[in-house]
């Protein structure tokens, strides 16, 4: 009977090449008990009070209806968590898409918004099943910071008109025409409105340390029970329904979801599928890969924080971005906007004590019973009120402190970082990121041509012998060193040796190189050989036949070999071995 082959020369299926679709909740109901539900519940009604107030704030600040924050909430984090790769997420709408969402709707309209998110989505599920999920993480840290402080900018400067309470029906989505509007507009500024925003952003500051700091409170109220319990709500429910509460009973002349939106719907809408045309999917190419993008970025970015805030076996970034592209193609058709993983519900669901994906689920259906319940309720709620905790949300968004740090780090680094900011600001995010990554590319390619050099041996020799160290990757940011040689020998040269066993890799323009010195060496009546080729070097080498054309064999040529080879030839006056 003859043996089956090994796996070593089976060919690989297609099969195994793409991602298989296996939710980490299948992983987690393992050995599930009572004791792992109740703390999911007591977790995902936390973070479902908490999605609340920021769901209505990011529709608001994308141009949208509050309601449809909610929906993105409800139906997206659903779906992200009982699909997703990763344990604790949570996904809804995001702070990072209120700029992105605002422009498209803007340009294109609501309509086709939804029709850019669901492309979005089949696009998301093709990249996990691809399993590009990894690909995410080769993005450099200069460019995500870059964009992430940009956008966190973008996010500030929308929120000043409902922080001022400024007359404007609606900002552009340019940054300059956006600055031009709000100054032109600034004599309806409303002193009322930016006391709410003030108080808001006041509190949220400071919600955690406020009864610490109040030393006129007795020990007990401050550090007993009764403190602790108060401090584990929310700050944005307290700053929210203590702000709403105190504009109803002053009778505050302040702008609100009811007099702006006319409040929200109780329930979700009905299934609509949007209008969808070819031409017009063409149209939207851009906005389209520019929602997978960032959330492909976000989703996983917040899925590595997660992953260093519990003990749990690490999250599955293709199996994560399937579930987004499930969630993004299914919630527009319910009203929704773009979602991805949200790193501060994540956050707040990790130390409410999730133990697996069953949390992400009961936020959503917390806020489902909360919009059927308390949905008339939204319309006395000012909109100075959301604006604060935006601007709470964008500065902790933000990484500032690394614009500080910019003077010790090299000049490329913070070409890129700076430059991706202004990028985003100025002009948005694809812009932003292509650039991004160009220059990061420029750079990487000039510092790893930088790197690359070629010195001389501690070898004394009189006999026409010389000898090169060749250090680093030869690749095409490179080979000018290597074409550089032949002018550098010395009179009555012979034989050059290069020794390679700190050349780490090759490719076709390097070997080129090598060839192009190959023949200048020749004409001149110098033989050039090579020794202690790497595996990679040698490999290439020997597939192009440059091993042939040298005569020798790199395969075996120590530097020991190459100086014996040399003796005789560099005895030989006049003539070089075929």
């Amino acid at each position: 009977m003859s043996s089956p082959p090994s796996s070593e020369s089976s060919p690989v299926s297609l099969t195994d090449r793409l991602h298989r679709f296996r939710p980490r909740l299948l992983d987690t109901l393992d050995g599930y008990d009572k004791a792992r539900f109740g703390a999911d519940v007591g977790a995902g009604l936390t973070v479902g009070i908490v999605a609340l107030p920021l769901a209505m704030a990011f529709a608001i600040a994308s141009g949208v209806k509050p309601e449809q924050g909610i929906y993105t909430a409800i139906i997206a984090g659903f779906l992200i968590s009982a699909l997703g790769g990763s344990q604790v997420q949570i996904g809804g709408p995001a702070g990072a898409f209120i700029v992105i969402v605002y422009g498209i709707v803007e340009r294109y309209g609501l309509a086709n918004l939804l029709i850019s998110t669901m492309m979005a989505g089949v696009l998301l599920m093709l990249m996990g099943w691809l399993k590009l999920g990894a690909l995410v993480r080769y993005l450099p840290v200069s460019i995500v910071i870059g964009f992430t402080n940009g956008i966190a900018v973008l996010i500030a400067l929308s929120q000043v008109r409902d922080l001022l309470g400024l007359d404007i029906d609606k900002l552009p989505a340019d940054f300059f025409a956006q600055i031009g509007t709000l100054a032109r507009h600034a004599d309806s500024f409303n002193p009322w409105a930016l006391l709410l925003g003030t108080l808001c952003v006041a509190g949220l500051s400071f919600w955690s340390t406020l009864f610490k700091s109040a030393r006129f409170l007795p020990a007990a109220l401050r550090e007993g029970p009764p403190a602790r319990a108060v401090q584990r709500i929310p700050a944005p429910i307290v700053a929210l329904v203590s702000l709403t509460l105190l504009a109803s009973l002053l009778g505050l002349p302040v702008e609100t979801i009811g007099s702006r939106f006319g409040g929200i719907p109780q329930g979700l809408p009905a299934f609509a599928l949007p209008e969808f045309t070819w031409s017009t999917a063409k149209q939207l190419l851009i906005p389209t890969l520019t929602i997978a993008l960032l959330g492909a970025i976000e989703s996983l970015l917040c899925a590595r924080v997660a992953d260093n805030m519990i003990e749990h076996r690490a999250h599955d970034p293709n199996q994560e971005l399937m579930a987004q592209g499930v969630a993004n193609l299914v919630a527009p058709l319910f009203g929704g906007i773009p979602a991805t993983g949200t790193i501060a519900r994540t956050v707040t669901n990790v130390r409410a004590g999730a133990a697996s994906p069953v949390a992400g689920m009961v936020h959503a259906l917390s806020l489902l019973l909360v919009i059927l319940v308390a949905a008339p309720l939204a319309v006395h709620v000012p909109l100075a009120v959301l604006a604060g905790i935006l601007l709470v949300v964008a500065w902790n968004m933000g990484e500032w402190r690394e614009f500080a740090h910019l003077r010790h780090f090299n000049l490329t680094y913070r070409i890129v970082l700076v430059g991706t900011f202004l990028l985003t600001v100025i002009f948005d995010l694809t812009v932003a990121v292509e650039v991004g990554l160009i220059l990061a590319c420029v750079f990487f390619i000039w510092r790893m041509g930088q790197l690359f050099r070629v010195e001389p041996a501690a070898l004394n020799r009189d006999d026409g012998v010389i000898v090169r160290r060749i250090y680093g990757a030869l690749f095409f940011g490179a080979v000018d060193k290597i074409e550089a040689l032949p002018e550098q020998m010395p009179e009555g040269s012979r034989v050059l040796i290069l020794e390679a066993s700190r050349l780490i890799a090759i490719d076709s323009s390097g070997l080129d190189a090598l060839k192009g010195l190959h023949r200048q060496l020749q004409r001149r009546g110098v033989r050039l050989l090579l020794a202690d080729l790497n595996e990679q070097p040698r490999s290439l080498m020997e597939r192009a036949g440059f091993d042939h054309l040298l005569g020798q064999s790199p395969a075996t040529d120590t530097l020991e070999e190459a100086l014996r080879r040399a003796r005789p030839e560099a005895t030989t006056a006049g003539t070089v071995p075929a």
